[in-house]
C-alpha cells in the first residue's frame, strides 16, 4: 500500500463522490475509480458501498479511515519539517487569500517581485472555502479574521474598511437629509443566503429588516457591476469601490463594516527562506496600500497603481 493510494481513498471518504474527489485531486473520475478498485484488490476488502447519494464507507473502510488519517498527519508533519529547513529562495509558495486582494493588490506587484526573486513561483488560491495550512493546502494565508487556534504565526497587516457606493444615475434617488436616518428608503444590492456569514451581508440584513432588496448576487464583482448599473447601494471594500470613477462613495455617518487583515504562516515554515521572502513582500505591500484599504480618498498618491 502506498501513500498515494490513501490520498485517493481519503478524498472519496470525505467528499462521498468520485467527481468531487477528482476535482480535489486534479485527475479524472475514472482515475479515482481505478485507484480505489486497485486498493480494494490489494487489501482484499470492500471499502465503499455505492448508493444513489454517493460513496459510503463499509465497516472495513471506516477502520481504514482512522489509519489513513494518522498516516496523512505524519506525512504533512514531515513535509512541513522539510520545507521549514529550506535555506534558499527557490521554489513554489502558495498564498491563500481573497480574490479582491489577489487581483487588485498582489498580482499588480508580482512582476517587480519576480524580477527580484526569479526563483520563487507564486501560486494564488482564491477559492471561497477555508484552506488548511497544516495540510499544506497553502504556505501563507491572508485572512480577514484572526486565527484563534493552530500551530501558526500571525501578524496583523492592517484594516479593510467598507463604504456605501452607487452610480451617478442612482444618486438622485437617494433620500434627502441624513442617509443613516433614511436607509429604509434606499435600494440595496445584497448577497445570497450562501454568504450570510459575511459581515457586510449581516449589516445589510439588519438594515433591510425583512424588506426585499433591489438585487441579490453571488460575488463581489457582480455587486460592483450592479452598483455601476444603477441598481442601488452596494457595500464594498473602499479600495475596490474607489477604483471605479463611475462609482460614488455616499457620505454615511453611521456604523459600517471594517475587517482586520491577518498574515498567517504555519510555524514549521517560518524558517523557510522562500516563505519569509514572500511574507515580507506581503507585509510591505499591505503597508504601502494602507490608505487605500482604509478608504482615505484624500491620499491620491497612495491610491495610484
Amino acid at each position: 500500500m502506498e501513500w498515494d493510494d490513501l490520498r485517493y481513498f481519503l478524498s472519496v471518504a470525505r467528499l462521498g463522490s468520485l467527481t468531487a474527489a477528482s476535482h480535489e485531486l486534479r485527475v479524472s473520475a475514472s482515475t479515482v475509480r481505478r485507484r480505489l478498485l486497485q486498493l480494494e484488490h490489494d487489501l482484499e476488502i470492500p471499502l465503499f458501498s455505492h448508493h444513489q447519494t454517493g460513496y459510503l464507507l463499509t465497516d472495513d473502510g471506516a477502520d481504514l479511515l482512522s489509519y489513513a488519517e494518522s498516516v496523512e498527519a505524519s506525512v504533512f508533519d514531515l513535509e512541513l519539517n522539510i520545507a521549514g529547513r529550506s535555506n534558499s529562495a527557490i521554489g513554489q509558495v502558495r498564498i491563500a487569500t481573497a480574490e479582491n486582494f489577489a487581483n487588485f493588490l498582489i498580482i499588480p506587484e508580482l512582476n517587480e517581485f519576480h524580477s527580484k526573486h526569479p526563483g520563487i513561483v507564486i501560486e494564488l488560491s482564491t477559492g471561497v472555502g477555508s484552506v488548511s495550512l497544516t495540510k499544506r493546502e497553502a504556505d501563507i494565508a491572508v485572512r480577514l479574521h484572526r486565527p484563534e487556534q493552530g500551530n501558526v504565526n500571525i501578524r496583523k497587516l492592517g484594516v479593510m474598511r467598507f463604504g456605501l457606493y452607487c452610480s451617478a444615475s442612482y444618486k438622485p434617488s437617494l433620500p434627502g437629509g441624513s442617509l443613516e436616518e433614511n436607509l429604509e428608503l434606499c435600494d440595496f444590492i445584497v448577497w445570497s443566503e450562501d454568504y450570510n456569514h459575511l459581515p457586510m451581508a449581516q449589516w445589510l440584513q439588519r438594515v433591510l429588516a425583512g424588506r426585499p432588496p433591489a438585487l441579490v448576487t453571488h460575488s463581489l464583482y457582480s455587486q460592483v457591476a450592479a452598483a455601476r448599473a444603477g441598481f442601488g447601494l452596494a457595500i464594498l471594500p473602499c479600495f475596490l469601490g474607489d477604483m471605479h470613477p463611475d462609482l460614488l462613495r455616499v457620505e454615511f455617518e453611521g456604523d459600517l463594516v471594517e475587517q482586520e487583515i491577518w498574515l498567517v504562516i504555519h510555524r514549521d515554515l517560518s524558517g523557510s527562506l522562500r516563505v519569509r521572502v514572500v511574507a515580507d513582500f506581503l507585509v510591505e505591500l499591505f503597508a504601502k496600500n494602507k490608505a487605500r484599504l482604509e478608504g482615505r480618498q484624500d491620499t491620491v498618491a497612495d491610491r495610484s497603481p
